[in-house]
């Protein structure tokens, strides 16, 4: 029940504060947003430009991970999945959200995706717009996450539609 407690309290305080990382004008001024970009992401698990900032590794205590990524326009991950699921929170841009055999979602600041277990996806930006969103896998004592393959042209030009 303490770690219940302790996670609720972790999972609270980074929706508030990841829902403030946009950039706000102030007397047509742009503020930095609350949480550092973050590292390219040099992996092939990626279409296009996107980058990582993470704030929990995963632990005994927690089994979980959090971070967040932002996406240049059509920036987009492989199709991929997690086995104990995952958690997104949506806090700048516009982007998309497709399960296996599913039409795509359109993602947007404040959107919250809940991913089942071992549930096939991808996520990414729009053409015209990068996206943002902190990611949250779940249940990591069940595995880490399995790339898949990477998202087509047609697939993502579908999707996009």
């Amino acid at each position: 029940m303490k770690c219940i407690l302790k996670f609720s309290i972790l999972f609270l305080t980074i929706l508030i504060v990841g829902c403030n990382n946009i950039q706000h004008v102030t007397k047509g001024q742009k503020t930095e947003p609350v949480f550092p970009k973050g590292d390219k992401i040099t992996n092939n698990n990626f279409t296009g430009t996107a980058w990582l900032q993470m704030f929990v590794n995963n632990d005994s205590t927690y089994n979980t991970s959090i971070g967040n990524v932002t996406f240049e326009p059509r920036a987009r991950t492989k199709w991929h999945k997690h086995p104990g699921g995952q958690i997104l929170l949506v806090t700048d841009g516009k982007g998309y959200y497709q399960e296996k055999g599913k039409p795509a979602q359109v993602l947007h600041k404040g959107d919250i995706v809940k991913i089942p277990p071992d549930t096939e996806h991808w996520q990414g930006a729009a053409p015209d717009s990068g996206l943002t969103h902190i990611a949250i896998s779940t249940n990591l004592q069940k595995g880490n996450v399995v790339w898949l393959t990477a998202v087509s042209e047609d697939e993502y030009g579908i999707a996009t539609k």
